[in-house]
């Protein structure tokens, strides 16, 4: 279990922070989304941002990964401005810095677990059994790593789609609603891998939920509306 982080000593420089966000906005069309968001994580900070349905926390997410173009704002992420760079560059730093827990998991049917979590190194070029063993032994699925995703179940899914996002230790992880579906013991269980490697990483975790218990669990919660964000 990970414990409660502690209390920030109001004399402690306050880190660099690792991402920065600077008055996002972002439209569909004439309809805005959202707009004037603006906060910052530190590195092994967790955020949670929270709010109501169809206000656009997923397209944030999908706008701090490099998905989703935005309208005005820029987003920084350590020496990386994401705003000037083309698909392509983004697509590249995407692949190295970014580690993103779908809500619907997104495994390969087709590749066993232990390939499924091995897939960002692959991309990277940089295939390392040891580091994928390790991350199957850190998520709870050590035995597991030849069976196919249809023999496991929705909280095993979780976690392999967990181990896939921090194989390749991600700058920024990112998790669109990773407990939803989930049981409450594992919901617990999924929450503690998230926080304790990104906190051993001192990677930023960014993380959109519906959950009072998974947003209680953050350094800081964020609430996203139209208008922008507040703590």
């Amino acid at each position: 279990m990970v414990s409660s982080p502690p209390q920030p000593n109001p004399d402690t420089p306050r880190p660099e922070a690792l991402v920065e966000v600077e008055r996002l906005a972002k439209n569909y069309g004439a309809s805005p989304v959202f707009g004037g968001v603006s906060f910052s994580v530190p590195p092994g900070a967790f955020v949670a941002i929270v709010g109501e349905s169809g206000v656009g926390k997923s397209t944030l997410l999908n706008c701090l990964a490099g998905l989703d173009r935005w309208d005005a704002g820029s987003i920084r992420v350590g020496t990386t401005v994401l705003d000037g760079l083309d698909e392509t560059a983004r697509a590249l730093w995407r692949r190295e810095s970014v580690g993103f827990v779908f809500q619907a998991f997104h495994v390969l049917p087709h590749l066993d677990v232990a390939q499924n979590v091995c897939l960002p190194l692959l991309l990277l070029g940089r295939p390392d059994p040891a580091r994928v063993q390790a991350m199957l032994d850190a998520v709870g699925l050590s035995d597991l790593g030849t069976r196919l995703p249809a023999q496991l179940s929705g909280g095993q899914l979780q976690r392999v789609a967990i181990a896939r996002a921090l194989v390749h230790r991600p700058r920024l992880v990112l998790a669109d609603e990773p407990t939803g579906n989930l049981d409450p013991a594992t919901a617990t269980r999924v929450m503690d891998l998230l926080i304790e490697q990104s906190r051993q990483e001192g990677s930023a975790l960014v993380l959109v939920t519906h959950s009072e218990a998974a947003a209680a669990r953050a350094d800081r919660v964020l609430h996203l509306t139209a208008e922008g964000i507040r703590a």
